[in-house]
């Protein structure tokens, strides 16, 4: 049975009645008979029950709303502080914000701190969009108002807070008056937001590709970098398993293998070839890294990879570059040195011999210097076609340096093995290098050879003897091989020593010339003198003209040497002309292929003339016939601009070269000079080839218009027969030796005076 709640008139009504009850009871005394009373006790007191009643059931209820709402705030306050947020209301009409904190209380309780200001502590920067949004929920263009912006602490510090609100209050006109919320202190949040979008763009912004994938190797997340090396846009991969990127140039199981150790490592790193979009194949180098999702656990990989192709490629190169020759293709000295320290490893071992040959094509120098260095590096290159060619594919052939070759023979039997190699490698050289359909050249080698372990035991001095032996036969001759002799060292130190004195000896006036007179037979006359060239060393005394000029002009001395001859003799013509000397003497000075080649040579001869006042009919100028032929094309141009200064030209040793009387006709020169291995035989019943000869060449460069000079005469017999065949003039011992400067002058002075007999050998001056 349940209760009615008697309300608050009908508890008066009780209490009135109640009050009644004493002039009811006493009335009922007066009369006990009364019929009333008792209904009217009873009724009384079940109104006074039904009072108490209700009253206790209030307090219940009161206790009960009491507790509930203790309740709620307790779990308002445990909500606050476990989601360390604040509650917040905002009265829009007096401005006032009230925040309520939760703190603890000291003890295991939580207290609830309220505090109303006026004036929110928002960051001053943060008050415009703090505004714009408050203003944008009011007018109902957001659903909640939400915000975050910078309020001043506790402890006086700046803080992000997210606040979110909604109105709690409307005026009777339906505007809001206060809106309430809670606000969290987002620091912490702000700070990983910070770094995950620094993280992004990092990866965003990094050169090298970087791919997040998952435990089976599908891609989660990949950078442009990625899509830029690869060709595949993000979309086209995300979800897409790794595979897609294999290549060809691996075979499956090596991508299987890859997968195995990432899998079963934190780290790896390594090499692969991937292939692009576009099906091209490109290289890289990875970098694998295991991590665990935050928040899943779940295994990821972040991959890391570079394109380095074209890296590779330059490697490739370069170390192409730092072993083989860019011109020839063949190895290089440094590849030689470590092919050749193998080759002595195995032979020690095996117990067999090897051979070094080493290579220096003959002349190479004016093959430069006058038809230019692009057609002297297509030299070089059929050059080193036909040395490996000859020498075989199997064996080292290496371009040391310049025009110089070397190639390793392995296994050899004994000397003669690498003797028929050399043979072989001379024998190749005979037939013309075509350098292409039109063009063809010839050139010889010289080569020296050195064996081990007879002649060394380590690269380097089976190399230098290899060395030492070319140059020694190079100067027996050329277009020959020796083999290397302990011998060759010394003769090899003193053409070393010669070299760097020789260097010096314009400057320590080492250097002296001696004059020949030459004599016009017709006239009886000296009609020109021939420079020749002399040294005396203080430590090699007087070396021989044969012997140092080779190696002035090897080592490029020759033309500082040409420059002083050249000055030098025309200062002596002149001074001999102011001494009372015939005007029509002149000078002859032989000119070397390297001053030849120079275009300075016209403008260095003009200015010797005219510092020494000499007219350019003073000075002939010699060349060889084999220089001529050699570089004919710049011969000519060179000569024919000393024809235009006036300076006549002679070509010295004729008939030993190339004797193309026809050819020399289309140069510019004035003279021929026999050579004297012709006029020896002259006069001599048994020699009739040199006579035939130099009647025959007399005869036809008459016919041309040139003189003939005959050099070498040292018999009456032989001057005797050129003055019979109209011979136009005689050099050698019979007419005079080579004389010094003083003693020429002497000699020049005596025979204009009084002519004289022709001088006897043994008489003529010294």
């Amino acid at each position: 049975m349940g209760y009615r709640v008697v309300p608050a008139k009908q508890g008066l009504a009780c209490s009135a009645l109640l009050a009644s009850l004493p002039a009811l009871a006493a009335e009922g005394d007066a009369s006990s008979g009364h019929p009333l009373v008792l209904p009217l006790s009873m009724l009384v007191l079940l109104l006074a029950w039904l009072a108490i009643a209700a009253h206790r059931r209030r307090e219940q209820e009161q206790r009960k709303h009491l507790h509930e709402q203790q309740e709620s705030e307790q779990q308002l306050r445990l909500s606050l502080w476990a989601s360390n947020e604040l509650y917040w209301q905002y009265d829009l009409r007096r401005r006032e914000v009230e925040i309520t904190r939760v703190a603890p209380d000291g003890g295991d309780g939580l207290t609830m701190h309220s505090a109303r200001d006026a004036d929110p502590q928002v960051h001053p920067d943060d008050m415009p969009g703090l505004l714009l949004r408050l203003r944008a929920y009011l007018r109902g263009d957001a659903p909640i108002f939400l915000s975050e912006h910078r309020i001043r602490g506790e402890h006086g510090q700046w803080q992000w807070m997210r606040a979110r609100g909604r109105a709690v209050e409307h005026d009777a006109d339906g505007r809001v008056v206060r809106i309430a919320g809670t606000a969290r202190n987002i620091d912490s949040l702000r700070e990983m937001e910070r770094q995950r979008q620094i993280a992004t763009e990092v990866m965003r912004s990094m050169a090298e590709s970087v791919a997040v994938l998952d435990a089976g190797f599908r891609f989660v997340a990949v950078n442009p970098a990625f899509s830029r090396m690869t060709g595949y846009p993000e979309a086209d991969v995300i979800g897409k398993d790794t595979s897609l990127l294999n290549g060809e140039r691996h075979e499956p199981e090596f991508y299987q293998e890859a997968r195995q150790a990432i899998s079963t490592r934190d780290s790896w790193a390594g090499e692969m070839w991937q292939q692009r979009k576009d099906g091209s194949d490109f290289l890289c180098a990875m970098q694998c890294n295991a991590l665990d999702e935050p928040g899943t656990h779940r295994r990821l990989y972040v991959l890391v990879a570079s394109d380095i192709t074209e890296r590779r490629r330059i490697e490739h190169e370069l170390r192409y570059l730092a072993n083989y020759d860019q011109l020839t293709n063949l190895p290089n000295r440094t590849l030689l040195a470590e092919r050749l320290s193998r080759a002595i490893v195995r032979a020690r071992r095996q117990g067999t011999r090897l051979a070094v040959l080493f290579l220096d094509l003959d002349n190479f120098k004016n093959v430069n210097d006058s038809l230019g260095h692009a057609t002297g590096d297509r030299v070089l290159r059929a050059a080193a076609q036909r040395l490996q060619e000859t020498v075989g594919a199997q064996r080292t052939v290496a371009r040391v340096s310049g025009d110089e070759f070397a190639a390793v023979l392995e296994d050899i039997g004994d000397l003669a093995e690498a003797e028929a190699c050399a043979q072989r490698i001379i024998d190749a050289f005979d037939a013309p290098l075509r350098l292409d359909d039109r063009y063809e050249f010839t050139i010889s080698p010289s080569i020296g050879i050195s064996l081990f372990p007879d002649h060394a035991q380590v690269p380097t001095d089976l190399l230098k003897h290899a060395d030492t032996a070319m140059y020694k036969a190079k100067a027996s001759g050329k277009r020959a091989f020796l083999r290397y002799a302990d011998a060759m060292d010394g003769d090899i130190r003193r053409r070393a020593n010669l070299i760097a004195a020789l260097r010096k000896a314009v400057e320590r006036g080492e250097l002296s010339l001696v004059y020949q007179p030459e004599l016009v037979l017709a006239e009886g006359r000296i009609g020109a003198v021939e420079a020749l060239l002399r040294w005396h060393n203080p430590e090699f005394g007087d070396v021989s003209p044969s012997e140092f000029i080779p190696l002035a002009e090897e080592s490029g001395t020759i033309i500082s040497i040409g420059e002083w001859v050249l000055h030098e003799a025309c200062r002596t013509l002149a001074g001999w002309h102011r001494a009372g000397v015939d005007e029509r003497l002149k000078v002859s000075v032989n000119v070397s292929a390297l001053q030849l080649l120079r275009s300075d040579l016209p403008d260095s001869v003009s200015s010797a003339l005219r510092r020494c006042g000499l007219p350019a009919s003073a000075l002939e100028l010699e060349l060889t016939e084999s220089m001529l032929m050699a570089n004919a094309e710049v011969a000519s141009e060179r000569l024919h601009a000393f024809r235009r200064l006036g300076v006549s030209i002679a070509v010295d040793d004729f008939g030993t070269g190339y004797s193309s009387l026809s050819y020399l006709h289309r140069l510019p020169i004035n003279t021929l000079k026999i050579d004297k291995a012709f006029i020896d035989g002259l006069a001599t019943p048994d020699d009739r080839e040199d006579t035939t000869i130099t009647t025959t060449v007399i005869a036809m460069a008459r016919t041309l218009g040139l003189r003939v000079v005959a050099e070498g005469v040292e018999t009456p017999g032989q001057l005797a027969f050129l003055e019979q065949n109209a011979c136009d003039i005689a050099q050698g011992y019979w007419i005079s030796r080579p004389l010094t400067e003083d003693a020429c002058l002497r000699f020049l002075l005596e025979r204009q005076a009084q002519p004289a007999p022709r001088l006897d050998p043994d008489t003529a001056p010294a």
